[in-house]
């Protein structure tokens, strides 16, 4: 995967000739091997997601012939690593192509020194919405997750799940059918990460915060106060009741729905943002909603 990885960046490099980026120094916030491989498949989530999401509006088709070349194999690299950490591979109908912000949001803290002369980017970067109680996928009972954000590595928007929980409650260690979460074909697990009617808990940054390389962008918002949760999966984007209970926190439930017979509306690794308004839009136009969005975080729903 590194050596296609290796090789998709030659190829952006060879079409953008002498204005190339240089290469950046990043840095990452797993601390074990369960870690690093949860880590990889929220990064490629982003990654697969913010290039599907801006592939249809280019001007130039040979561009987005190639791009489509590189990003199915990155899709590949989300599914296996979903496989490796004992998650379901094939867990969605159709994945989301998300605007730019978002995936430049959840890179950018990562990024810890890019090289002068490096071209600034114009995407914004909005305040992250951190899960307190994003299902852990290590635990052989997901929803025993604490709600105070202790078992997440960090605070970063894609940061993993913590590894080094107790041996008993730890679904690496379990042998009995349902249980199991160590890399396999695919696994039936008797609890789900999530569930419809869920109480998800949450809390946001305010904008103003350094981030990206040398901490040269600062997170804005041009929304008003939050009242909904927006969830990116699937087909749609879905909206639920936001109840704020305190400065920068709240909580809200896991919506139900269908996109078609009886694949859930939300699934899979996906991106979900606290909004101040229940804008509809289209696969097609999402960056419609970005004036509206307060802050942007990453769930892990199945």
């Amino acid at each position: 995967m590194a050596d296609q990885e290796a090789g998709h960046a030659t190829l952006l490099s060879n079409m953008l000739g002498e204005a190339a980026p240089k290469q950046c120094v990043y840095n990452y916030p797993y601390k074990t091997v369960r870690e690093w491989v949860d880590f990889n498949q929220r990064v490629t989530r982003y990654g697969e997601s913010g290039v599907w999401g801006f592939i249809s509006h280019l001007d130039s088709r040979e561009v987005a012939n190639l791009l489509s070349l590189s990003i199915s194999t990155e899709a590949r690299q989300q599914l296996i690593f979903r496989q490796m950490s004992g998650l379901s591979p094939m867990n969605v109908w159709f994945e989301n192509g998300w605007p730019q912000s978002w995936a430049w949001t959840m890179l950018a803290p990562y990024i810890s020194y890019c090289p002068e002369g490096t071209t600034r980017l114009a995407w914004q970067n909005f305040p992250t919405l951190q899960i307190l109680n994003n299902p852990n996928i290590n635990r052989v009972s997901p929803n025993d997750t604490p709600n105070d954000g202790s078992e997440t590595v960090g605070k970063r928007i894609t940061d993993p799940s913590v590894s080094d929980i107790s041996k008993d409650e730890n679904c690496l260690n379990q042998d009995a059918i349902g249980k199991n979460c160590a890399p396999a074909i695919a696994h039936n697990r008797s609890e789900p990460l999530s569930y419809p009617g869920k109480q998800v808990f949450l809390e946001w940054e305010a904008p103003g915060k350094s981030v990206g390389p040398n901490n040269s962008y600062i997170t804005t918002t041009a929304a008003g106060e939050p009242k909904f949760v927006g969830w990116s999966s699937q087909l749609n984007l879905t909206y639920s009741p936001l109840t704020v209970t305190g400065e920068n926190t709240g909580y809200t439930y896991q919506p139900e729905g269908f996109v078609y017979d009886d694949d859930g509306i939300i699934n899979g690794t996906m991106a979900i943002m606290l909004t101040d308004i229940d804008l509809f839009v289209t696969p097609f136009n999402l960056s419609m909603l970005n004036p509206h969005i307060v802050a942007l975080g990453l769930y892990m729903a199945g």
